[in-house]
């Protein structure tokens, strides 16, 4: 007779979370730690956001080390990953959740070096914190990736955001390269929220565009940081454990694949 299986329990496994200093990083990393999880709290300018997340966790008897790196940087990359081993002991979750438009232009007034900080910052950066985090998650038998998209894929970027939206289509292919790669011993999979009520969308959406948002909306608002940690948790414990390749929609219907 098959035993139970407790679904969402992360006690004993380790997970690293880029980009965790703030926003949807931030309550994805809240989240897994109430799961049980140790938690490795990566960021590169939030460094006092960071902080302050690793010290509301251990108010709620979790626990974690605070890691600060350039990502686009392989040697900076490699490195987040042996600090993070150092810590923990092991790898059982990785969350490539950094990412940034960077700046808004269109692709004909795209320059260079705009493209290149974009592509390095989306999607090199999760190729080589991943590279370096295999044989880690590996180790484990039943290692876990998660790689954050963006709606943006589905749209082709809007408002001078293609550049942002080719990255992390890129990052949607090596999400399915990783799952037919790295099988049985490591599953990967992706979410692709919509929009979301963090500082990004302060940022880069103006409050008009944020009120367009909810009126087209089926659910009619924007989600929160906080219902995208609840999808995270769910891929990166037991119970997707048949899950592998998928991409989970997170956008209250206002993209209907």
């Amino acid at each position: 007779m098959n035993q139970p299986v407790s679904s969402t329990s992360l006690a004993g496994r380790a997970a690293l979370v880029t980009g965790a200093g703030v926003g949807i990083g931030r309550a994805i990393a809240e989240a897994l730690a109430g799961a049980g999880a140790f938690i490795g709290l990566h960021c590169h300018r939030s460094l006092a956001g960071a902080e302050k997340t690793l010290a509301g966790i251990r108010q709620r008897s979790g626990n974690g080390v605070v890691l600060q790196a350039d990502l686009a940087d392989a040697t900076q990359a490699s490195a987040l990953v042996e600090q993070f081993i150092k810590a923990a002991g092991r790898c059982d979750i990785l969350v490539n959740n950094a990412g940034s438009p960077v700046q808004r232009a269109r692709l004909e007034d795209c320059s260079l070096e705009l493209w290149q900080q974009t592509i390095a910052v989306n999607l090199t950066s999760a190729f080589l914190v991943t590279r370096a985090a295999i044989p880690h998650l590996r180790a484990t038998g039943k290692g876990v990736i998660i790689n954050n998209l963006s709606l943006s894929v589905q749209t082709g970027g809007s408002g001078g955001a293609g550049a942002y939206a080719i990255a992390k289509g890129g990052l949607q292919v090596m999400t399915r390269t990783l799952a037919r790669e790295l099988a049985p011993s490591v599953r990967a999979n992706a979410i692709m929220p919509g929009v979301i009520e963090t500082r990004h969308h302060e940022e880069f959406s103006t409050p008009e565009k944020m009120a367009q948002y909810r009126r087209e909306t089926p659910l009619g608002r924007n989600g929160t940081a906080e219902e995208v940690a609840d999808v995270v948790l769910f891929l990166a414990s037991d119970a997707s454990r048949f899950m592998n390749g998928a991409v989970l929609d997170i956008n209250g219907g206002r993209f209907l694949r």
